[in-house]
């Protein structure tokens, strides 16, 4: 791959400076390596890529690499080490200066951490620079509810192709992230590694439902259980228990079993009553001998509503 930043960049060498900034944000958006897990040419060219905006963004480097005073990389070419006083000189390379990356926004869009990455890249290795601590990765994990609400263990891949187990906290919510610390970009010139942020996405399930650390259950029952009542199984996160139905349980009855929601949570069950899928003709019969004796109302609260 060549070195010339202007090739890296994909640019002609009389480009503005805003059509290599739009290069830039072109390519290392494409080839960053949270993109790219594990993929060691997609890396070393978003580092190539970096290297060559750290020296075409700025204008000053441009312009005395243009002169051919500094080499690629930004650093002074051996017969132009007398070219200018170093009074104004950092603590980095001479001629280091992070202005290029400067102009490109929030802290916390995706672009924040490519340029923070970019500025790391341009004092990284080679520069005269101190140590320097790697930038943070970023990770999105999918896991299912109920490992979300008991805790559990799941695999993810790193940059560099190594895996990992990351232990999911018991009770972790959706959208919650995980830190796992020395486990982002390594760091330049023995600085520290970065920390990776893994934001946890909860899938929905099919029966439970969450609400804080209660966990919320519909649970349908028979006519006859609603009348009579009775006992009926019903699951939790942790596993089947035994509940009492009472005698005379309408729809909508919520029924609290204490401590089976999330870390010492309850689990609130809501009783629906389910008719048979087909009423026969006994049904039938019993409920208008049972309707002649027994009416009664249950629309009162309407009645006058909407005269």
């Amino acid at each position: 791959m060549t070195d010339n930043p202007y090739d890296v960049l994909g640019v002609k060498s009389e480009a503005t400076n805003k059509e290599i900034k739009s290069a830039y944000r072109r390519l290392a958006k494409e080839l960053h390596p949270d993109l790219h897990p594990g993929d060691a040419d997609a890396e070393e060219k978003f580092k190539a890529v970096s290297s060559a905006y750290g020296v075409l963004g700025d204008p000053e480097k441009r312009a005395r690499f243009d002169k051919g005073e500094i080499d690629a990389t930004g650093a002074e070419k051996p017969q132009q080490q007398y070219y200018r006083d170093y009074g104004n000189t950092g603590p980095e390379h001479p001629y280091y200066s992070a202005d290029g990356f400067q102009d490109f926004g929030d802290e916390n869009d995706l672009f924040s951490e490519l340029f923070r990455h970019a500025r790391a890249q341009s004092s990284g290795p080679g520069r005269g620079g101190g140590p320097q601590r790697g930038s943070d990765a970023q990770y999105h994990l999918k896991v299912e509810f109920l490992d979300a609400v008991r805790g559990a263990k799941q695999r993810i891949t790193l940059p560099n192709g190594s895996n990992i187990d990351v232990k999911i906290p018991t009770g972790i919510k959706d959208g919650q992230k995980i830190r796992l610390k020395g486990k982002g970009h390594p760091g330049f010139n023995n600085g520290p590694n970065g920390d990776a942020y893994v934001r946890v996405q909860v899938m929905p399930h099919n029966l439970f439902k969450r609400q804080g650390q209660d966990i919320l259950l519909t649970v349908p029952i028979t006519l006859d259980e609603a009348v009579l009542g009775g006992k009926i199984t019903v699951p939790t996160i942790n596993g089947k228990v035994t509940m009492t139905i009472p005698p005379g349980t309408n729809t909508g009855q919520t029924l609290r079993l204490k401590g089976k929601g999330v870390n010492k949570g309850d689990q609130r069950v809501t009783l629906e009553v389910a008719l048979p899928e087909e009423i026969d003709d006994e049904l039938k019969a019993f409920m208008r001998d049972w309707q002649k004796s027994h009416a009664y109302s249950v629309r009162q609260e309407l009645e006058g509503v909407g005269t």
